[in-house]
């Protein structure tokens, strides 16, 4: 029987699940994408089941691998404060471990780096993975351990706490203005042009669900 606490197999195991293929594991490793590839295969024998299905997205979990996966991160976590402690004889109590932040590219990128910047002065342990998308990923579905939404979250059985408030504006030229005049309302936009995402609506979505002052 294959031994399934080969630290090897859960590494490779998180990496295709993070990151969706097995080259992209391969890289994320610095393994070749023939011994990724085999340590699935090893991994999938000795539980008896399929962890990943293969699809034009790339390579999805299965329900066996989404069970499996905070028990692997768990071991990651501690496997990585195992090295730490024998490096530096660091404290056992400090926060440690990786978080998996999911936020829309506009607060990823102007809101969320100086607070990032405070908790890895205060928690050098803390290991912050920051992805960067305008989709509202599934946290029932551990696609991230956090979501900062521009929205509130509709799915039953999460934590939802407000963190603050972001102004939003929408800004026109002088000369649109002289010819085509300001809207007054949400609806009256449906008459205007509007730059934007071509293919990620959410931000529209989100406009449109809410009120002007």
């Amino acid at each position: 029987m294959n031994d399934l606490a080969d630290w090897s197999l859960l590494r490779s195991f998180l990496a295709v699940s993070r990151r969706g293929s097995l080259s992209a594991a391969a890289r994320a490793t610095g393994l070749t994408q023939p011994t990724v590839g085999r340590h699935i295969d090893e991994l999938e024998a000795g539980l008896g089941t399929a962890l990943f299905t293969r699809s034009q997205a790339g390579l999805l979990p299965t329900e066996a691998a989404t069970a499996l996966l905070p028990h692997a991160e768990a071991m990651e976590a501690a496997f990585a404060a195992l090295v730490r402690a024998a490096k530096s004889g660091g404290d056992p109590l400090q926060p440690r471990g990786v978080v998996r932040i999911s936020a829309s590219e506009i607060v990823g990128t102007f809101v969320l780096p100086p607070i990032l910047a405070g908790i890895r002065g205060r928690f050098p342990d803390i290991v912050i993975e920051l992805v960067l998308n305008n989709r509202t990923d599934d946290l029932l579905r551990r696609d991230a351990d956090i979501a900062v939404r521009m929205i509130r979250p509709k799915q039953d059985g999460l934590v939802a706490r407000r963190l603050g408030h972001i102004p939003l504006g929408l800004y026109a030229h002088r000369d649109y203005i002289a010819r085509f005049g300001l809207p007054d309302t949400i609806a009256a936009l449906a008459a205007h042009h509007v730059i934007g995402f071509d293919r990620d609506d959410h931000s529209a979505r989100s406009v449109a669900s809410s009120q002007l002052p």
